[in-house]
């Protein structure tokens, strides 16, 4: 298997070992003399949380703190807004005009695709991202999101939503999202695991806050002037947060090194790490993203219609996205910090074991007759567990992926594996939707076999992440923090 990381033996773009590296005085000479930085140098040069080439401490740390804050909105905006779609699920339900005769799981579409293109474009997000400017990317997306809600509020059929609110607000939050993730891991090092927990805080923050916000916008101005209003503000966030984002400067020596001699096309096509996709860790992490984003989103999607099989009313069940949010706000940012500290893989394989043991032990119980008060405590519990650690996995994916590959090759493959968690939700959900469905869906018996099938994902996900931590044990030497 190919060495990423040998941490005693610096390596060049070829993977050839090089025994003589530049100092930072000759990294600066080099500078200075408008000569372009060797390979050899990323690895001195690889990130720290400390000051970089013509940095001093206090304007890195700013820089650090306003990326910080940029992503944070970005995520918080894009992310929250299309996780907040099941206000209008639970809206165009019962409304007709446009959708009527049409049944819950054609309006799901609209959201499961929103949501799956988050990430299925992240390969040319990614690849953009590198090829222009992460601020290019974003204010581009943040125009498309306005674009997308204002054209939305004009819908008349089924499909001008699809079109709209699905597939192009889908689009908008990959070209908001994926430069927030892909530039934000560059800027840390020791600290990477809790800058991402903050940066990835505000997917669940986002839950928390625009459902209510869209909840009113509904009742007071209409949900057409309402999306109009969304799309007003959402680019009102994002394009101050874009004109933030950058990518650090060692990160951005070597995105231009890798430009030079490349024709520059407006579909620039993403250009695959075959070394490091054949590998082993690759494999094991792609499989663990697939099966996780299979099983991630479905609890949550439907949480709200569990908890009215357990007596709750529907404002009552609606409340449990919000808790699950609000811990998701929580799970991030704490286990981000505990993942620098006791390491990012080990964080990983933790939250997901976690996930998938909450899943049999709490959820599945919950859907047998034991007496309602018991059901609700399981399903109480769930909530709080599976919000704090799935969603942990989403913020650890990307510092975990930096550690086991290295900072300096994370933006040519996080796109793809992005783009296979996409591919997860599409296929997930909506088996989770039908085999509601098929069950009758009117009592806690009938989330059965959707449990199961979460259950078994998780299962699959905990092996695959597990694999990539022995991978990375056997690549680098074992240690326990990893």
């Amino acid at each position: 298997m190919d060495d990423f990381r040998d941490p005693n033996q610096p390596r060049d773009a070829e993977g050839v070992a090089i025994s003589n590296i530049n100092t930072t005085t000759d990294v600066l000479e080099t500078v200075s003399g408008h000569q372009s930085i060797p390979p050899a140098s990323l690895h001195d040069l690889e990130v720290q949380d400390g000051p970089g080439v013509g940095e001093t401490s206090s304007l890195r740390r700013r820089r650090q703190i306003l990326i910080v804050i940029s992503a944070t909105l970005l995520t918080f905006t894009g992310c929250g807004l299309n996780f907040a779609f099941g206000v209008y699920q639970e809206l165009y339900e019962g409304m007709g005009g446009p959708f009527e005769g049409v049944s819950p799981a054609e309006i799901d579409l609209i959201g499961t695709l929103s949501v799956s293109l988050m990430t299925i474009g992240a390969p040319f997000a990614s690849a953009w991202t590198k090829t222009y400017s992460p601020r290019t990317v974003t204010i581009f997306g943040g125009v498309l999101y306005a674009v997308a809600n204002i054209a939305a509020s004009f819908g008349q059929r089924l499909w001008h939503f699809i079109l709209t609110q699905g597939l192009l607000l889908g689009c908008a939050t990959c070209l908001t999202y994926i430069p927030a993730v892909t530039v934000s891991p560059g800027w840390f090092d020791s600290r990477r695991g809790l800058a991402m927990g903050i940066i990835l805080s505000g997917t669940g923050l986002g839950g928390v806050a625009w459902a209510p916000l869209l909840r009113y916008l509904n009742a007071t101005i209409g949900f057409r002037n309402g999306l109009r209003a969304s799309g007003a503000i959402a680019f009102v966030l994002i394009i101050p947060s874009a004109w933030i984002l950058k990518w650090e400067t060692a990160a951005d020596q070597q995105r231009l090194r890798e430009a030079q001699g490349r024709r520059r096309t407006g579909f620039s096509i993403p250009r695959a790490n075959w070394s490091i996709i054949r590998s082993r860790a690759f494999v094991a992490h792609a499989t663990g993203a697939f099966l996780q984003a299979a099983a991630y989103y479905t609890p949550v999607y439907f949480f709200s219609s569990y908890a009215t099989t357990l007596g709750y009313s529907a404002t009552a069940g609606a409340n449990f996205i919000a808790l699950s949010n609000a811990c998701n706000f929580g799970g991030k940012i704490s286990l981000g910090y505990l993942a620098d500290r006791y390491g990012r893989l080990n964080a990983l394989v933790g939250c997901t074991l976690i996930s998938m043991m909450g899943t049999f032990a709490l959820w599945l119980p919950s859907s047998i007759s034991i007496g309602q008060a018991s059901q609700r405590g399981l399903f109480i519990a769930f909530a709080c567990i599976y919000g704090l650690n799935a969603s942990a996995y989403v913020s650890l994916f990307p510092t975990a992926l930096a550690e086991q590959f290295g900072i300096q090759n994370f933006a040519s493959i996080n796109g793809l594996l992005y783009m296979i968690r996409g591919i997860g939700t599409m296929v997930g959900t909506p088996a989770a939707g039908a085999l509601i469905r098929g069950s009758g869906a009117n009592s806690s018996s009938s989330f059965e076999r959707t449990i199961l099938m979460v259950g078994v994902f998780l299962v699959g996900a905990t092996l695959a992440v597990t694999w990539a931590r022995v991978e990375n044990g056997l690549q680098a030497g074992w240690k326990w923090r990893a």
